[in-house]
């Protein structure tokens, strides 16, 4: 499983938020570019970045910042937020960017989906965010009729790889992450779910490797100290080395 330690930039700043509502926003570190190295010096090979400003506005904010990571780091990044055009697209993958993730298009813009994969194949992820097991998006201030195992489903016929559920319930609150619906999604499509939202300790990375998920995104738990990455990615790599063995 891959530990994607995560960075939310708002105004530049590397921030966190409560259940996706922008009044909580708090700073959680001094320089975005900083964090980033240091979750590279801990061992992490993937970085999540998020422009929660072009997540809202529908455009890229904060993509100087994001390139200045990008200068500074050895990692792959995915990078999300405001990305609803081929143009956003193609500027993040020039820069470097490995894989972009588009939310909001997914239930606003299908066929802008469907262009995406049909030119950037694997360097797309459809983010999947969902309260009460429906769909929202624009920043999660957007509700849809969308059942996000609906969603799943369309994205996959759309030759989608990579999808990152969250339980907007259960962002940053470090209450654990929803397995009953992580696991319901994982059997419900072939793609590599990565698991977002509520991870808080170690019991909670090891519960997503027994559910044998892709991926798990971890955020307020590092800035909290209530999870150490070290020790996250070492739980990772153990699991990814005895699901080879069993091979």
């Amino acid at each position: 499983m891959i530990i994607f330690p995560a960075i939310d930039l708002k105004d530049g700043n590397c921030v966190r938020l409560y259940k996706g509502d922008y009044s909580t926003v708090h700073k959680v570190a001094e320089n975005p570019v900083e964090t980033a190295l240091k979750f590279e010096n801990d061992g992490a090979e993937w970085l999540h970045l998020v422009d929660l400003d072009g997540a809202k506005d529908g455009k890229r904010v904060n993509s100087d910042v994001i390139a200045s990571i990008r200068k500074a780091s050895k990692m792959k990044i995915e990078v999300g937020g405001g990305i609803r055009n081929i143009d956003t697209i193609n500027y993040y993958i020039g820069m470097g960017i490995n894989r972009v993730i588009l939310g909001s298009a997914a239930v606003k813009n299908p066929e802008f989906v469907k262009e995406a994969i049909k030119e950037f194949g694997l360097k797309v992820a459809i983010s999947i965010d969902a309260l009460d097991g429906m769909v929202k998006a624009e920043g999660w201030i957007d509700k849809s009729e969308i059942n996000f195992i609906e969603l799943a489903k369309r994205m996959e016929q759309m030759g989608v790889k990579y999808i990152i559920f969250t339980d907007i319930s259960k962002d940053g609150m470090l209450s654990g992450p929803n397995l009953t619906q992580l696991d319901e999604l994982k059997n419900a499509v072939s793609c590599d779910i990565t698991a977002s939202g509520g991870v808080a300790n170690l019991k909670d990375i090891i519960n997503l490797t027994d559910l044998n998920i892709y991926g798990a995104i971890c955020g307020k738990a590092l800035y909290s100290n209530t999870l150490d990455l070290k020790q996250a990615l070492a739980v990772a790599h153990k699991a990814e080395k005895i699901g080879k063995g069993a091979c």
